[in-house]
């Protein structure tokens, strides 16, 4: 191996055996420290004056260096072409362009059949001086992976013009919008600092919502319109202001009141200069001059564009909602609507600036009285008899906001319940500060006679109370209205209104693009008024016409029913495929089962009928050639032992107990449940961390109807999980048929519940462990810091799957893909800089240098395409599958594309976004759009491609596994703090679930697929 120190001179030292135990495993001893710094970033001998901008450091592995001898015969893009010759910027050296008749180091872009390429070759002697791994350094403890900007990694660019491949071309329609910008403009950038003149009572800083900083805000400007013209800024609701002109940096006071009878709050506003935002800088980024994305300005123009929007619209997070008038409305009945609404966002593209609008929906309760909307929640409401229905009253009303008419008054009130006794009897002691005298109570019909002059008309039925904790305020029914924009959760719709709701949702391809250009085009929507012309930006309202790729579906291998293997093309329309007359590739026998029934002590309509369910699926796995013996086990139980831990935990020790007195291990329970259960998150942690027992579980109604595609989907995910393998590529993986063995790895985090901020985010790795296949997987889940995206010990974590791949195969895997999900374009640098170099120094450290790819796919994205004519696109009107995207709409110079790798029967289909942030395998673009489409072909759990390259899809199942053992840790604990102190066992309860031993497989179930 090559040192990559200057003090040894380049010498040889012996190559040792790769030690690929995880750190914990290894006996303690002191390990060299590291840097993260590949080894085109190390330091050179310095250089002579005149040869200052030639040693300037590359950002980019060795072999996309640009060979000076061919830079005649490049063919770049306009963009690079007009760039200056010499800067004294790094990048500035056809970063990532592909040279043609380079010599291979050069990065030569290789032609001819791409099936004769060998792109993926192993690494031989001098495998240290090609891979760009990272070495020992003095300066950088390992126990850290931070880096000096300096030293910073950034994406790789994108290494030709794009994909050739395609069996066709369509035309395609894309939600991007052009935006134009005057680069000579500068928006000026301040830090608005609200202090409230009076301080609470408590002593601590008072927290002003963003409805009270936008009031204070707007208060601001219009008591000094001369100096703060409102038309001129953007107001980001939280401590930023952009303006088109210059403000005053100064500490003005303001004075809020929200109605009468209201108290005045007085707020000193204090504004300063932070920044001006020379749009130039943007330009000059979109055209390729400058490889460091100005997020300032991008963050600055997104506030300017959403505005208008967000002054004129209900906003739910980032999306925006018109109601006046509304572009897209259905009413829901019940009170309830589902209104059309839009996100938007500013993208940089090759073709510039983009603005990306997609649509969506949302359900919210009608703005109207709170006598109206009883009548229309409640079935047959009568106020005559009001006391029939205080129920449903109390369920429909109690946490809505409401605004009252008796006065006027801006402010929102919050209904916490309803009186006891209806308005003719209510009464309330009077504030004698007010001029009222404290003798004896007020009623409140008095009250409002003589205070507003108001009749009460409805004396018979109770008031709202609005006010808070010991506060009373009481205010009769018809004078209440309820406040617009209040969300009503799809999860309480009944199931016409819900099946309504998801109709608006996953609309027709032509039905979403009329809406985009519905909110496009309107008042309300981003491009609205004349708003963004005062910032200098002008928006095409045409969508950008682009030309999308399709590329074939592989052949694909599966086997008879006498396990003879058979080749099978599927139809490039769909691209489905089904079972009848055909086998899994490798099948599992099921000798030692058993059957868990929880429905046989319940209601007769969901009891299984057991002997006919073991007949149907026994005759099944006969069809499809395997062999499947009578179960060993039939236990009779209830869904309320499903839903109490210690009776669950103690069914399924007593069943693994008599198993391993028989010195039977059951390889399968197959689980039927009733109905869904809290208890499925028991079991699943039962017996995949305790027992060590493979699960699968069904509904009873499923089962009892007896389908025959419900018994094959049933069979693929328990041979899946026995370690069988369902569907092969025929022609193995593109591009990884050398004689080295490839791992592909995924990683992702599930975060809890936006409120929730005290669980822990749970990370899994996934990893396979067969080749040339690649289709089986194992995982690992691990709990982490609340919401942290950055994954803890990623090194460790993939040097123990490597270390499984090792003990399976016989051999390390020479080429690691990785494939991350999760994560935006702001995280970037974190998976580079601190992730993948955490990998690095781990797999130093044990002597090990793999090549390495990695690539994020993303799916929360807004772009959509469209066929321009019926021709260009499926039968369901969506992009066929196998679309391709890479030029247009894709990044201005870093290696991205959109890929659609499955038939979209319903809504309008979502494409991928993949990101290669690293590559040291040298793919083009057909090479790797190719692998990743084939490869969506080998998901276990259907015979379908789908939408998510598997490692990835495999990652989000086993995270969210490990989210139920958390939830299932949770429960337990709860049981628990009701024999003991609750703050103490809800303290212990959080502390424990951060713990790894609660997350850690039972060691029969760590290297298979257990979470399909």
């Amino acid at each position: 191996m090559e040192t990559g120190g200057g003090g040894n001179g380049g010498r040889r030292i012996p190559q040792q055996e790769p030690n690929l135990r995880p750190q914990w495993q290894r006996p303690s001893g002191t390990t060299p420290e590291l840097v993260l710094q590949p080894e085109w970033r190390r330091q050179r001998p310095t250089a002579p004056p005149n040869r200052a901008a030639a040693e300037e450091p590359l950002i980019q592995p060795e072999w996309r260096r640009s060979n000076t001898s061919a830079s005649a015969g490049v063919s770049e893009p306009e963009w690079r072409r007009l760039r200056p010759a010499q800067t004294a910027f790094p990048w500035n050296q056809n970063f990532g362009v592909r040279k043609h008749g380079a010599s291979s180091s050069g990065g030569a872009e290789m032609r001819g059949d791409p099936n004769e390429r060998r792109r993926l070759a192993p690494a031989t002697d001098s495998a240290v001086s090609k891979l760009e791994k990272l070495q020992i350094s003095k300066q950088l403890s390992a126990s850290t992976c931070t880096l000096e900007e300096k030293d910073k990694i950034s994406p790789i660019q994108r290494p030709d013009n794009g994909g050739m491949l395609a069996i066709l071309t369509s035309r395609l329609r894309v939600n991007h919008f052009p935006v134009n910008f005057d680069p000579e403009s500068i928006i000026m950038h301040y830090n608005v600092g609200v202090k409230p003149k009076v301080s609470s009572k408590l002593g601590k800083p008072l927290q002003l919502s963003k409805s009270d900083l936008s009031m204070i805000r707007e208060k601001l400007f219009s008591d000094h319109p001369e100096i703060f013209p409102l038309e001129m800024t953007a107001y980001d609701g939280a401590k930023n202001i952009y303006s088109a002109v210059p403000l005053p940096e100064k500490t003005f006071s303001v004075e809020i009141s929200e109605g009468e009878d209201e108290k005045t709050f007085s707020y000193s506003v204090t504004l300063t200069l932070l920044n001006k935002l020379r749009l130039h800088k943007l330009m000059e980024y979109l055209s390729g001059h400058n490889l460091s994305i100005p997020r300032d300005i991008l963050q600055g123009m997104d506030v300017v564009v959403k505005e208008s929007p967000a002054r004129r619209t209900i906003s739910v997070g980032r999306h925006f909602y018109p109601t006046n008038p509304p572009v897209v409305m259905k009413d829901l009945r019940h009170g309830i609507i589902a209104v059309g609404g839009f996100q938007h966002s500013l993208k940089p593209t090759s073709q510039g600036l983009s603005l990306c609008v997609d649509y969506s929906v949302l359900a919210f309760q009608k703005k109207m009285s709170v006598l109206d909307f009883l009548h229309e929640r409640i079935d047959n409401f009568r106020l005559d008899e009001f006391e029939n229905f205080r129920k449903f009253v109390e369920e429909a009303l109690i946490g809505l906001k409401v605004n009252v008419t008796h006065r006027k008054c801006n402010r929102k009130y919050i209904i916490s319940r309803l009186t006891s006794m209806i308005t003719r009897y209510v009464t309330f002691p009077v504030d004698n500060t007010s001029g009222w005298s404290t003798s004896k109570d007020i009623s409140l019909l008095s009250f409002f006679k003589e205070k507003y002059g108001k009749d009460i008309m409805f004396k018979d039925i109770p008031c709202l109370d609005l006010g808070k904790a010991k506060k009373k305020n009481y205010v009769p029914m018809e004078f209440c209205v309820l406040v617009e924009g209040q969300r009503y959760p799809k999860e309480r719709l009944d199931g016409i209104s819900a099946n309504t709701l998801k109709a608006m949702s996953l609309s027709h391809p032509n039905e979403r693009e009329s809406a985009i250009y519905k909110m496009v085009q309107s008042s309300d929507g981003p491009c609205g008024g004349d708003f963004i012309r005062n910032f200098g930006m002008s928006v095409n309202t045409t969508m950008t016409t682009i030309i999308g790729r399709v590329i074939g579906p592989p052949e694909l291998k599966l086997a008879d029913p006498n396990g003879k293997i058979i080749k099978l093309t599927v139809d490039p329309a769909k691209c489905h495929w089904n079972l009848a007359g055909r086998s899994m590739v490798e099948c599992k026998p099921v000798e030692h089962w058993g059957i868990l029934d929880f429905t046989s002590f319940g209601p007769y309509k969901y009891k299984l009928r057991g002997k006919e369910f073991i007949q149907k699926l026994i005759s099944r796995y006969k069809k499809l050639g395997i062999c499947m013996q009578e179960p060993i086990w039939y236990e009779e139980s209830s869904m309320k032992i499903l839903a109490t831990y210690d009776l669950l935990s103690e069914l399924l020790e007593k069943i693994n107990n008599i198993c391993k007195y028989n010195q039977t291990h059951p390889q399968l329970l197959l689980c039927v449940m009733a109905k869904k259960s809290p208890g499925y998150k028991y079991l699943k942690w039962i017996s995949e961390t305790k027992l060590g027992i493979v699960t699968q579980c069904c509904l009873s109604t499923s089962a009892n109807e007896g389908e025959d595609k419900f018994y094959t989907n049933l069979a693929l995910k328990i041979n899946a999980k026995l370690g069988g393998s369902n569907v092969e590529l025929s022609n193995g993986l593109p591009y990884c048929d050398g004689e080295g063995h490839v791992m592909f790895l995924g990683a992702d985090v599930n975060h809890p519940g936006y409120n929730d901020t005290r669980s822990p985010s749970i990370a899994a790795v996934v990893a396979t462990v067969n080749w040339p296949a690649a289709n089986r997987y194992a995982a690992r889940v691990c709990p982490q810091f609340n919401r942290s995206e950055k994954i803890l010990n990623f090194g460790e974590v993939c040097l123990d799957l490597v270390a499984c791949y090792r003990r399976m195969n016989g051999v390390g895997p020479e080429r690691i893909v990785i494939f991350r999900d999760g994560v935006s374009e702001y995280q970037f640098d974190m998976v580079l800089n601190e992730e993948l170099l955490d990998l690095k120094r781990v797999f130093q450290r044990v002597n090990y240098f793999p090549t390495i790819t990695l690539i994020v796919a993303q799916k929360r994205h807004q772009t959509r395409f469209f066929p321009e004519g019926w021709r260009g696109g499926s039968s369901s009107g969506n992009i066929l599958p196998g679309t391709i995207v890479d030029t247009k709409v894709t990044h201005p110079f870093e290696f991205d594309f959109y890929l659609c790798s499955y038939y979209g029967n319903l809504g309008t289909s979502k494409p991928t976004h993949y990101h290669v942030l690293w590559d040291e395998h040298k793919f083009t673009s057909d090479e790797l759009q190719k692998l990743i489409y084939e490869m969506c072909f080998t998901f276990a759990k259907c015979t379908k491609p789908v939408s998510l390259v598997p490692p990835v899809y495999y990652a989000d199942l086993a995270a969210y596994r490990g989210r139920l053992y958390h939830d299932a840790r949770i429960g337990v604990q709860s049981l628990k703090s009701s024999s003991s102190s609750s703050k103490e066992a809800s303290s212990a309860s959080r502390t424990a679930s951060f713990e790894q031993g609660f997350y850690t497989l039972h060691a029969d179930l760590e290297n298979i697929m257990f979470f399909i």
